[in-house]
């Protein structure tokens, strides 16, 4: 016969304001990454990125290691439920954001050293574009397509996450400002 779980016999977990945020803005995150994987696209693979505006609002607002866990946490949780975990899909997702997180993390120290250098939003956001089309266009070509012709649409592809890029620091932007017009609590 089982014994009932007791106060004194369970573990509570305690949990920061971080966490909360992290879990918050993670939840946000995953919804808009479902949302965008039901969406048609001209290319395979190819997505307007839009998730990744949490991401980069969590940067600005929070730092890089909480919008790490969220980038990651996306990836993770949005492909189980999706469906694609452990697939081609769910690789290239985890390289290309692995990728990003690193090169944001990157553009964090570089603007702590010179800080008259330090990027908005719009170049961060170009920046981790440009940096998550490179982390999965070489898994891809490294370990599902290695084939000259991929080689190719190599320049396009980065065209067309610079320009994703672009508009996903122009939303985060415009977020950012609203956030900020908004009243103290």
């Amino acid at each position: 016969m089982s014994q009932p779980i007791t106060e004194s016999m369970s573990q509570r977990i305690k949990t920061t304001r971080d966490d909360h945020l992290i879990a918050g803005f993670t939840a946000l995150a995953i919804t808009i990454h479902i949302a965008e994987s039901a969406l048609p696209s001209p290319l395979p693979g190819i997505k307007p990125g839009l998730a990744n505006v949490v991401t980069l609002l969590v940067l600005c607002r929070y730092g890089w290691q909480m919008a790490a866990w969220v980038s990651l946490l996306r990836v993770l949780v949005g492909s189980i439920l999706i469906g694609t975990f452990l697939s081609p899909a769910f690789f290239l997702s985890a390289a290309g954001a692995l990728f990003s997180v690193a090169a944001l993390g990157i553009m964090v120290v570089l603007s702590r050293m010179l800080p008259s250098w330090a990027p908005g939003p719009i170049g961060l956001a170009v920046v981790a574009a440009l940096a998550h089309m490179t982390g999965q266009f070489w898994l891809a070509y490294g370990l599902f397509v290695p084939h000259s012709g991929l080689l190719g649409l190599y320049p396009l592809l980065m065209s067309l996450a610079a320009l994703l890029g672009i508009l996903s620091g122009w939303l985060t932007r415009t977020v950012l400002s609203r956030l900020n017009s908004l009243p103290e609590k």
